[in-house]
């Protein structure tokens, strides 16, 4: 996936992209819902310094550009390339307030999934399923991953396709890469944005998306776009910004290159055993012990009944640091956080693909 609003917003901002995360620390998801967390964060907050922390005033934005000019043109971009793509790019102050003034307040798992998955976000991803049930059996079955899953992460990243954001996607990125905290990453998704551009996949005009650069209905980074982007209806495009056959096919690909085992779930809540020592709950390899094993040693099915019987690799999280729930967790819920570096956002996809799968079972 990609680096989406929903996802910036729900896990703090996490920079480093869902096309490039990889399992490790988690971040902590903000205390508000993420859609509304975007919209606080793009007004300026007074007393907020931004761009002097860097020593970089926005007067010198120009010359920047005619640096990133340079620099894309070392790059391999097409001279008319680079020239249609910055003929319109400015200065966002918004962009800087968004990165800068992410809310930083705390929330409980149950907090999080009560704003996140409202009940009338669960009766649409059960509307969307069945609506588009052809569309994503056919891409299910090319990709190996259940369509309940790529619903979810539908609902999440984009509210199935209402919410993309409407940034300028080079203004944007020029802006971030500017203001310097993060502007290596930020220059690189630039560039794939260009390259995005120089193969003709889309125009200039529709090249937009939230304020930190995700773009489309999968909320996919630049460089998410031209490493997962896929052609779902076989028309020779990828449109993750209005054609749904590529935004599902899109996010299976996703999943699927990222190492989606087809026949696993994502995991389960359990009740943990008395004295359970916190250090056998974390997603790193060697924490890792068959389903067996852990009911070996007393962990237990949410109501209480034994785990079934299995030999497949789980790992045990407590996402609110032992004062609250537990889940056992499987590979696939690894490469949902491959996604998004949260175990709140993937405990929400997985709860939502479930919740989808109750009514219209895959």
């Amino acid at each position: 996936m990609k680096l989406s609003a929903v996802s910036l917003m729900v896990s703090g901002l996490l920079l480093a992209g869902c096309s490039h995360h990889t399992t490790g620390p988690r971040a902590e998801p903000a205390a508000v819902e993420p859609q509304a967390a975007a919209s606080q964060a793009s007004a300026p907050q007074p007393g907020k310094t931004l761009l002097s922390q860097q020593q970089r005033d926005p007067a010198q934005f120009p010359a920047y550009l005619d640096q990133l000019k340079s620099d894309a043109l070392a790059q391999g971009i097409n001279a008319g390339v680079v020239e249609r793509a910055f003929a319109q790019t400015h200065f966002v102050d918004r962009v800087v307030s968004a990165d800068r003034n992410q809310p930083e307040n705390k929330v409980t798992l149950d907090d999080y999934l009560q704003r996140v998955l409202p009940a009338w976000k669960i009766d649409q991803a059960q509307e969307m399923y069945r609506h588009y049930q052809p569309q994503l059996a056919q891409v299910s079955a090319r990709y190996g991953v259940p369509a309940r899953y790529i619903v979810a992460l539908w609902g999440m990243e984009s509210g199935f396709g209402k919410i993309q954001g409407r940034e300028d996607v080079i203004s944007a990125l020029s802006t971030l890469a500017f203001e310097g905290r993060r502007e290596a990453f930020f220059k690189s998704e630039l560039f794939a944005a260009l390259r995005i551009l120089q193969q003709n996949e889309v125009g200039i005009d529709q090249l937009k998306g939230s304020w930190a650069g995700a773009m489309g209905q999968s909320q996919f980074m630049p460089s998410s776009y031209l490493r997962y982007g896929a052609d779902g209806d076989g028309d020779g495009k990828i449109d993750i910004w209005n054609n749904v056959m590529d935004v599902f096919a899109s996010t299976a690909n996703y999943l699927a290159t990222e190492g989606w085992k087809p026949g696993q779930g994502w995991g389960q809540e359990i009740r943990l055993p008395a004295g359970f020592a916190p250090e056998l709950a974390g997603l790193k390899d060697p924490q890792a012990k068959t389903v067996a094993a852990w009911s070996g040693q007393g962990i237990a099915a949410l109501d209480g009944s034994p785990l079934a019987a299995s030999s497949q690799r789980a790992w045990v999280i407590i996402p609110d640091d032992n004062q609250g729930r537990a889940f056992l967790v499987y590979d696939n819920f690894r490469t949902i956080m491959r996604w998004n570096r949260s175990y709140y956002f993937a405990i929400s996809i997985g709860t939502l693909a479930d919740a989808v799968e109750k009514t219209s079972p895959q």
